[in-house]
C-alpha cells in the first residue's frame, strides 16, 4: 500500500484536564489535606474492606495508589492515607464553574468527564499556547484549581499533550514536531491500547510509535481488526474526529471563595451583587433566562448550604434585584454571627429567551 500523503490540519484544539480533580477540590476546601496522602473513596476499615478509589492526590500516587484501585489495596500501599468520601454534588458544581470559563473561549466544547474536555479554539486569532495560558489563569481565578492543557491540531495529540506534563503544565504539539513526538511514544500510551493489545504488541516486538509506524495498514488490520485503522493514523499523528458540543446547558452561575472569611453583611451583599452582575452578563450574552435561583454558602467550618427559589416565570435579569433576593436567603440561613468562605449564585431551569425586550427608543 502506498504511504499516505499527510493533509494540512490547521485546527487549534485544547484538551483540558484538571489535576487530580476530586482530591484537589477537597484540598482547596480543607488546606490541612494538602500535606497528607489523600484518597477520595470509602475507608475500607469503616466499610468491611469494600470501596474503590475515585482518585488520589499526588502524594498518595507516589505510593502507587491510582483510580479504580480497591480501597483495601490502596490502604496497604499507603497505610497513613486519609480517606474522604466523594461529594459528587460539590464536584458537579465546581465542574459547572469550569465549563462557564470554557464558554468564555469557545462554543465548541466537548465534555469527557467532570474534570476533562476538548475545546476547539480554531476561530481565535490568538496562538494556542497563549489561549492555554489564559484559560489556566481564568480557571485558577474562578476556582483556585490547577489544570494541565494539551495544545495541538487534533484531539488525540491534544490529549497526549495534557498527559505529558502533569500536574499544572502545558504541552504544545505542533505539526513540525508531531511525528517525532509520536515516534518516541511508548505503545501503551496510544489511545485505545489496553492490556490485551499490549500483549499482542510485545509478541510483535512493537514498543514505540516508530515501531508502530513501520507496520502497514493491512498488517495492522490483520492483527487488530478495525482498531488497526485507528492505530495506523495515530502513528502518523493524524486524527479526523471533530470536537462535538454535547452540552445541554442546565445552569449558569458564579462562585467566589475568600482567603479570609466574611463577617460583615454589607460585604456579603456586595459579593452577591458582583456574582449577580457576572451571571446576568453571561445569561444575556447567551440569550438565556432562568426560573430557579440557587444560592450556595460555605462557612469557615466547611459546612455547605444550598437554597433555591423557583417561580413560574423567569427571573428578571437585574443584578440589584437578584443580589437582594440572595441576601434575603442568606439572612434566613445566618441570622446571627457568621464566617463565610464561599458564596455562589446560579440560575437553573434555564431556557432560551423567547424574545428580546425592545425599548420604545430602539428604532428610528
Amino acid at each position: 500500500m502506498a504511504e499516505f500523503l499527510q493533509a494540512v490540519d490547521d485546527r487549534k484544539i485544547l484538551h483540558v484536564d484538571l489535576d487530580a480533580f476530586y482530591a484537589q477540590v477537597e484540598m482547596r476546601d480543607n488546606p490541612a489535606l494538602k500535606k497528607v496522602p489523600l484518597i477520595i473513596g470509602r475507608d475500607p476499615d469503616l466499610h468491611h474492606g469494600h470501596g474503590v478509589v475515585a482518585t488520589a492526590n499526588y502524594i498518595a500516587r507516589k505510593a502507587g495508589v491510582h483510580s479504580a484501585m480497591g480501597s483495601s489495596e490502596a490502604k496497604r500501599l499507603c497505610p497513613n492515607a486519609v480517606f474522604v468520601a466523594p461529594d459528587f454534588d460539590k464536584y458537579r458544581s465546581v465542574s459547572a464553574q469550569i465549563h462557564e470559563v470554557f464558554a468564555e473561549f469557545t462554543d465548541k466544547v466537548e465534555p469527557v468527564a467532570l474534570d476533562e474536555a476538548y475545546l476547539d479554539v480554531s476561530q481565535s486569532p490568538m496562538a494556542g499556547a497563549t489561549l492555554a495560558a489564559e484559560l489556566r489563569h481564568r480557571i485558577w481565578q474562578e476556582t483556585k484549581l490547577t489544570c494541565s492543557v494539551g495544545v495541538s491540531y487534533n484531539k488525540v495529540l491534544a490529549k497526549l499533550g495534557s498527559e505529558h506534563h502533569k500536574p499544572n503544565g502545558v504541552t504544545v504539539i505542533g505539526a513540525d514536531v508531531a511525528l517525532d513526538f509520536v515516534a518516541v511514544l511508548p505503545i501503551k500510551d496510544f489511545r485505545g491500547v489496553g492490556k490485551k493489545s499490549q500483549e499482542k504488541f510485545e509478541k510483535l516486538g512493537i514498543k514505540t510509535g516508530a515501531d508502530l509506524r513501520a507496520l502497514s495498514q493491512d498488517e495492522l488490520r490483520v492483527h487488530f481488526g478495525s482498531f488497526g485503522d485507528q492505530l495506523y493514523w495515530q502513528a502518523r499523528a493524524t486524527h479526523f474526529g471533530q470536537v462535538k458540543d454535547h452540552r445541554i446547558r442546565q445552569s449558569v452561575g458564579k462562585e467566589g471563595t475568600f482567603e479570609f472569611p466574611l463577617h460583615d453583611r454589607s460585604a456579603v451583599l456586595a459579593t452577591f451583587k458582583d456574582l449577580a452582575t457576572k451571571v446576568v452578563t453571561n445569561m444575556e450574552t447567551k440569550h438565556l433566562v432562568g426560573r430557579t435561583l440557587n444560592i450556595k454558602v460555605r462557612d469557615d467550618d466547611f459546612n455547605t448550604l444550598t437554597r433555591s427559589i423557583t417561580q413560574a416565570n423567569p427571573f428578571q435579569l437585574d443584578p440589584d434585584f437578584l443580589a437582594r433576593k440572595a441576601q434575603s436567603i442568606f439572612d434566613d440561613l445566618y441570622p446571627d454571627d457568621f464566617a463565610i468562605r464561599l458564596l455562589g449564585l446560579t440560575f437553573s431551569n434555564v431556557s432560551p429567551q423567547a424574545f428580546q425586550a425592545l425599548s420604545l427608543f430602539d428604532y428610528d
